[in-house]
C-alpha cells in the first residue's frame, strides 16, 4: 500500500510473478497508450483538411507567442485572410474543388511565412497568421508574395478559376498584455476595410 509522504522503494510496484519479457511488453503498451493520447491531442488541435492548426490549436499556440512577445517587449502582428468568392467556387465546381482551393491556400501560407509565425484555419474560408516580432507589416508586399506563389500553383494546376483573397491586419501593442481572441475579434472587424479588390 502506498502511504503519502513515504518513499516508494524501487521495484515496489513491480509484480514479482511477471517475467522481464512481460515487464517490457507492459512498458511497450504504456508507451503506445501515451503515444495514442498525444496523437489524439494533436488531432484535436489540427484542421483535418489543411493540416494547419484549427481555431483551438491556433488560439493556444498564438497565445503562447503573444505572451513571449509581451515578455520580450517585441511587437506582433495578426493577419486574417478570407478566400474571395469561396461559395461561388463550391457552387460552380463542387465541394471537392472547394476543398482543393482551401488546401492550396493553406500550402501557400505555409510557404510564405516563417517557422516562428503561427498559422491556422479558423473555419470555412478564413485563415489567420500571427507574425511574432513583427510590427505593422506591408500588406501590399505580403499580398504580392502570396499572389506570386498562387500564380505558380495556378500555372501547374489548370482550374477554371484563380484563387483570390482579402487580408486584414492588426498590430499588437507589446506594452499591453492581451488575449489572442481579442486580437482576432478586432482583425475580423478590420478585414473588409483593408481588403483590396482583385482584378
Amino acid at each position: 500500500m502506498l502511504i503519502p509522504g513515504k518513499p516508494v522503494k524501487p521495484g515496489a510496484c513491480a509484480d514479482p510473478l511477471r517475467t522481464p519479457l512481460q515487464e517490457r511488453e507492459l512498458l511497450r503498451d504504456l508507451a503506445r497508450k501515451a503515444e495514442e493520447e498525444l496523437m489524439g491531442l494533436q488531432m484535436a488541435s489540427m484542421d483535418e483538411l489543411t493540416l494547419l492548426s484549427n481555431r483551438h490549436g491556433f488560439t493556444a499556440l498564438a497565445q503562447q507567442g503573444l505572451d513571449v512577445c509581451h515578455q520580450l517587449k517585441k511587437p506582433a502582428t495578426l493577419l486574417l485572410f478570407n478566400i474571395d468568392d469561396f461559395k461561388h467556387i463550391n457552387y460552380l465546381y463542387g465541394r471537392a474543388e472547394g476543398d482543393n482551393a482551401l488546401k492550396t491556400f493553406a500550402d501557400v501560407l505555409r510557404i510564405a511565412f516563417r517557422e516562428s509565425d503561427v498559422i491556422g484555419r479558423l473555419g470555412s474560408d478564413k485563415f489567420v497568421a500571427l507574425l511574432t516580432g513583427s510590427s505593422v507589416v506591408e500588406i501590399p508586399a505580403i499580398r504580392a508574395r502570396l499572389e506570386e506563389i498562387l500564380k505558380e500553383r495556378n500555372a501547374t494546376v489548370h482550374r477554371g478559376y484563380d484563387i483570390h483573397f482579402s487580408i486584414g491586419q492588426i498590430e499588437c501593442n507589446p506594452q499591453l498584455p492581451g488575449s489572442i481572441e481579442e486580437l482576432m475579434a478586432q482583425a475580423d472587424a478590420f478585414t473588409w476595410q483593408t481588403a483590396e479588390p482583385h482584378p
